[in-house]
């Protein structure tokens, strides 16, 4: 029975995420060497991991930019290696390292800075599971674009905003009104 139940709520949320994607216009793909590949039409594509193999792809799919959040002592960032295949594929790289336990005060004020910028876009924007770079997608959202909370958490999350990464993203919002 128990596993029943678990199987019944794992299959009630992937439906919820999956008819919210759908609402929000965020497409899923499975993209050989990228976690947790979620696009927004061409504007923007928020993912996980991320491999230095898979750069070209990213070119491939028309992103200018990768914008990847993950710290260089994550297990498994190669940031050096990603950015020389990004050089290599004539696409803009920026790191921007995010730590989820203490985040810079200021990764807020050059994420927006970095997305804001029309050259910078479409971006192509990563950490290890795709949280981190929802969360700062939907910063941009309501900062920039001026979306309400709502619309804008709606997007986040078919893009892989997590309810632990919702406060970040408000006390951002609270601590920056324009």
């Amino acid at each position: 029975m128990r596993i029943r139940m678990t199987t019944l709520a794992a299959a009630l949320a992937t439906a919820f995420t999956a008819g919210l994607a759908a609402q929000t216009g965020v497409t899923r793909e499975n993209v050989p060497g990228i976690t947790n590949f979620a696009r927004l039409q061409t504007t923007v594509a928020c993912a996980g991991a991320t491999k230095a193999e898979s750069v070209p792809d990213i070119k491939k799919m028309g992103f200018v930019t990768i914008i990847n959040v993950r710290e260089a002592n994550e297990p498994g960032a190669d940031v050096d290696k990603e950015e020389a295949a990004a050089k290599a594929a004539g696409i803009h790289y920026v790191h921007i390292p995010f730590n989820l336990n203490a985040p810079a005060p200021d990764l807020g004020d050059r994420f927006l800075a970095t997305i804001a910028k029309p050259e910078n876009n479409p971006a192509f924007i990563h950490c290890a599971g795709g949280g981190r770079a929802a969360s700062l997608w939907t910063l941009k959202r309501m900062m920039i674009d001026g979306w309400d909370q709502q619309r804008a958490f709606e997007e986040g999350t078919a893009l892989g905003l997590t309810a632990r990464l919702q406060p970040f993203v408000l006390d951002y919002v609270h601590t920056h009104k324009r």
